[in-house]
């Protein structure tokens, strides 16, 4: 359409003959390009290719207009719109008709943004894309990416990342007055005062969006992959981590639906114990106080990454192409299967007993009171992470990149926190698969978030690492707006004190149980400022709820009887010795 787009290229001085290319599209800019060359290209940069990096429409120094999560255009569409898959089309014909020295093939790679233009290029199937790498790439942003969990609003990051993205052309970081942005957040007050008080006259088109569509309305339902993915029309390399803070939802997303198409054996996954991008720089060898025994990132670019683009982008070497690659934490080593979740795993259920006990029995009638309560107040919501929170993207160093790791001890002596926990293990349990929480629930109020986690608790004589003595590890966890229990698409009041079920995705894993730990789970109702604070009071659009809507109430999770037995079913393969 005559914009032009800004990119910077890269080829080796000494290249003995044509190369392919490999594209990258950003919205972070391309200035630091070259540093990646020696950084977390820097395998690929030795094999050998045409590095081409892209600043997307609308950013840095690209013409046109930035439209956040560009969704594609419809199939009636008039001759002339574009989307990201049109611009990625035709940067490829530009590509192979002005640099020379070309082989005719492209592959396409990235990380979070990134992956998502990946994605959506390999959407287009151009002729000359033969392999692409979305790694870490959204699906879904109000199911289970960057700006919502089922329904549940991300508001320390979605805020943050809007004005990262749209208050200039270039990446621009939000000056809070507080060092700890739970206190600033919490001093906010309602959602409302985000635009009356912070924002006042300046317009995020992101943040007049999570107003306007607070529902699983057609808006989120346009930019999902899933519609879009109906064919596998390159070989495709899925990445993620399993402490990814940012986009996990959506790379398992993209693999599955995928995998209903995959008739060639082209689609795979690997899934390492990685943060939001993590395989693509350092060794990977240990993530915030966790020590993974090897340099899992090394091992992802030279005896993955690299193989998998050499052999389709260059006709170079044997590809050993497993269909799931992931790394098993606890037990620290590699595995492979022939799917994902493993054809070969068990649902097991741990359902939570009365005194704090979890067990995989099922409890009884005669075990004392049928359930356990607490208040939550939003006046005094649970820290999702120890204070002092940093700014997301806090240039001084921010904890946001290592949250998921932190020891939950800092949260299980609240009052507005319920734990429950085996006794030490007598042997190995090995989650392989889904993890999925039931609980059935009650509220006082007419709304609830019900945030779970699945907790490695380590013994309290760790010889490994005196430290680490009890360490509370988040091996799963997730959040869900109670509202939207019947549909995403049509929030319902809660009816107070009635016992409702939850069905609540704390998405796959791979993680070793080890003989002499525990497993605890926790049950609580905010997870501030990451999650925004539920009114528990009926208001149809939480984004314009004023400040006396916001009330404590009374929750109840239900355990004793066969029919509201609350628990977490986790999928698992037997110990094996390794």
């Amino acid at each position: 359409d005559g914009v032009r787009l800004h990119v910077q290229i890269f080829r080796p001085k000494d290249a003995a003959g044509p190369l392919p290319f490999l594209f990258s599209r950003t919205p972070y800019g391309v200035g630091g390009s070259r540093d990646k060359l020696t950084t977390s290209y820097q395998k690929l940069a030795q094999d050998g290719y045409v590095f081409v990096f892209q600043d997307i429409r609308g950013r840095y120094r690209s013409q046109g207009t930035f439209v956040m999560q560009r969704p594609p255009k419809p199939a009636h569409a008039p001759a002339g719109e574009i989307d990201e898959i049109t611009d990625t089309d035709d940067s490829i014909d530009w590509m192979l008709a002005n640099i020379s020295g070309n082989n005719g093939r492209v592959g396409m790679l990235g990380v979070s943004y990134d992956g998502w233009t990946a994605a959506m290029g390999m959407l287009g199937g151009h002729p000359a894309l033969r392999a692409v790498s979305p790694q870490a790439s959204p699906a879904d942003m109000f199911l289970g990416d960057d700006f919502h969990h089922n329904g549940a609003f991300r508001l320390s990051y979605a805020f943050e990342y809007a004005w990262l993205t749209e208050a200039t052309r270039e990446n621009s970081d939000f000056e809070f007055s507080r060092y700890d942005t739970f206190e600033w957040y919490l001093n906010v007050g309602p959602l409302s005062n985000i635009q009356a008080k912070v924002l006042k006259d300046k317009v995020l088109p992101s943040w007049t969006d999570f107003v306007a569509h607070p529902n699983y309305d057609s808006f989120w339902r346009r930019q999902a992959m899933r519609p879009y993915l109906t064919r596998v029309t390159v070989p495709t390399l899925n990445v993620a981590g399993w402490w990814d803070q940012e986009d996990f939802y959506g790379p398992l997303t993209i693999y599955r639906e995928l995998e209903k198409h995959d008739t060639k054996n082209r689609n795979v996954l690997v899934v390492g114990p990685w943060r939001h991008g993590g395989w693509r720089s350092g060794t990977g060898q240990q993530l915030g106080k966790i020590a993974f025994g090897s340099a899992t990132g090394e091992y992802y670019r030279t005896r993955i990454e690299a193989p998998f683009f050499a052999f389709y982008l260059k006709d170079e070497g044997e590809l050993v192409q497993h269909e799931a690659t992931v790394f098993e934490a606890g037990s620290n080593r590699w595995r492979t299967f022939d799917a994902w979740p493993p054809s070969k795993a068990e649902t097991r259920a741990l359902y939570f007993h009365p005194n704090g006990r979890l067990a995989f029995t099922p409890p009884s009638s005669a075990e004392g009171s049928a359930h356990d309560s607490y208040v939550s107040d939003p006046a005094h919501p649970v820290p999702y992470r120890q204070r002092p929170i940093e700014p997301t993207y806090y240039a001084k160093g921010s904890g946001w990149s290592t949250w998921l790791l932190e020891d939950q001890r800092f949260a299980q002596g609240r009052p507005d926190v319920l734990s429950w926990e085996t006794g030490p293990l007598t042997e190995d349990v090995v989650l392989a698969g889904q993890v999925t929480a039931k609980l059935f629930a009650s509220t006082t109020g007419q709304d609830a978030d019900w945030v779970v986690k699945l907790i490695d608790v380590y013994p309290e004589d760790y010889p490994a690492d005196f430290k680490l003595g009890g360490y509370q590890l988040m091996v799963a966890n997730d959040v869900f707006r109670g509202r939207f229990h019947r549909s995403f698409e049509q929030p319902v009041p809660l009816v107070a004190d009635a016992i409702t079920p939850f069905t609540i995705d704390l998405h796959t894993q791979s993680y070793r149980f080890k003989t002499g730990h525990k497993i605890m789970v926790q049950v609580q109702s905010t997870w501030f400022p990451l999650i925004d604070r539920n009114p528990q009071t009926w208001v149809p659009n939480i984004f314009r709820a004023k400040t006396g809507d916001y009330q404590a109430q009374t929750h109840r999770i239900w355990r004793r009887t066969p029919r509201y037995a609350s628990r977490v079913e986790i999928q698992t393969v037997a110990p094996d010795r390794h």
